[in-house]
């Protein structure tokens, strides 16, 4: 751990400039208790760094939350080992994409599934309650519920250590929770401009705690973290469906359908939030964007790269870190620069041996655009502790 500033530790041995003086800029914000803690997968972001946790005493940064309310991942163990598996893995593939919309903006036809109703069901009802309309902020809402997206969300088979089967999945709040981001996030600049604040970056302005802007933000950003929950369950729901069809055409299968597939471990964390906890003496609202709750025994996900290892953790509780860890391997190079840099030959090299789609649109997510995650590892040493290791053997991504 290094002190950059009184106000920022830092937990990346791997830290370009860029990125250090955003986060120092963050840090620097008058109501920042006790101080910033930057994650080993640190990076650029909008506003603050993603992979940064921000402790504030009577505000909050929409920002610093992120546009991707509520995105994070969710890991379901089955029972099954890889031996047990067909051979073949590009049907599983295939029938995941037919399942899943991907990709930017895309959405369910119609909503068919019971499971999918019942949750639309639930939020629907809590937005009553919290007073608000979804529609007012993306009209298919709806729709996307169970739609994965595009960039670095994925979903994965994986086998862990021991041979056994993961079903792995990235995501967050889809269409609904980037424009309320983006509502809220143009709220607090015309609320610090209309106070004459003077800020050190406009993606930092703040809504203050006891105004009806900060309480209509709480509201729908906790409205949003939950939808990106129950998406990310909706996919899972969809994913192990598929997957017992696919195992159940295995010679001497034991799984006859989905009711076969036991899901003897589940995870759901989220990475891009904000919740009231206590910090150094003080109850914060602490913002993890990029990063993912460690406190002592909790369970966590840390993916890598397409192409490499990713890893289920259990929480330390370090106190520095603000009881926090890395969400990922954290970009080294931006989109455009990866795209420039590397080869569509190379990213097949990369995927030896993981069924994936072959395509020129994913060379800006090839794991060479990110920082190594065994050093992100490394460096997350004194926060996590590694219970599984996970590796892809189907990798599904959006355009």
């Amino acid at each position: 751990m290094e002190t950059i500033t009184p106000k920022l530790l830092s937990w990346a041995s791997i830290l370009d400039q860029g990125t250090r003086e955003q986060a120092v800029t963050t840090a620097s914000m008058p109501f920042i208790h006790p101080h910033v803690a930057l994650m080993p997968d640190a990076h650029l972001g909008l506003g603050a760094t993603v992979g940064s946790v921000i402790p504030t005493l009577g505000a909050i940064i929409p920002a610093a939350v992120g546009v991707d309310i509520g995105c994070g991942m969710i890991a379901v163990r089955t029972q099954l080992v890889a031996d047990e598996l067909p051979r073949d893995r590009r049907p599983l593939r295939e029938a995941i994409e037919r399942a899943v919309p991907l990709s930017a903006g895309a959405a369910n036809r119609t909503v068919s599934r019971e499971h999918t109703q019942r949750r639309l069901d639930e939020l629907t009802r809590e937005a009553q309650e919290a007073g608000f309309d979804p529609g007012r902020y993306a009209k298919r809402w709806e729709l996307q519920l169970g739609t994965l997206g595009s960039g670095n969300h994925f979903i994965e088979v994986t086998v862990d250590e021991a041979q056994r089967v993961w079903l792995f999945l990235h995501s967050g709040s889809r269409g609904v929770g980037n424009k309320i981001a983006q509502h809220h996030i143009a709220v607090a600049r015309r609320g610090c401009e209309a106070r004459g604040v003077d800020l050190p970056h406009r993606d930092l302005a703040y809504l203050s705690e006891g105004t009806d802007e900060f309480d209509a933000y709480i509201t729908q950003m906790r409205w949003a973290q939950h939808y990106a929950l129950l998406n990310r369950e909706e996919m899972m729901d969809r994913v192990v469906r598929q997957f017992a069809e696919w195992v159940a055409g295995a010679p001497g299968s034991t799984v006859t359908g989905v009711a076969d597939v036991q899901r003897t471990e589940e995870i759901n964390c989220h990475h891009n939030y904000t919740e009231p906890e206590h910090h150094y003496g003080r109850d914060v609202w602490l913002s993890r964007k990029g990063a993912i709750n460690a406190e002592h025994g909790r369970m966590g996900l840390i993916p890598g790269s397409m192409g490499t290892a990713s890893y289920v953790v259990r929480g330390l509780g370090d106190a520095a870190s603000l009881r926090s860890a890395p969400h990922g391997a954290g970009r080294e190079y931006s989109r455009t620069r990866a795209r420039k840099t590397f080869t569509r030959e190379q990213l097949r090299e990369a995927m030896v041996g993981i069924e994936y789609r072959d395509t020129d649109a994913f060379i800006d997510e090839i794991p060479a655009a990110y920082k190594d995650i065994d050093r992100v590892m490394a460096d997350a040493a004194d926060l996590v502790e590694v219970v599984h290791t996970l590796r892809q053997i189907v990798n599904v991504k959006g355009d």
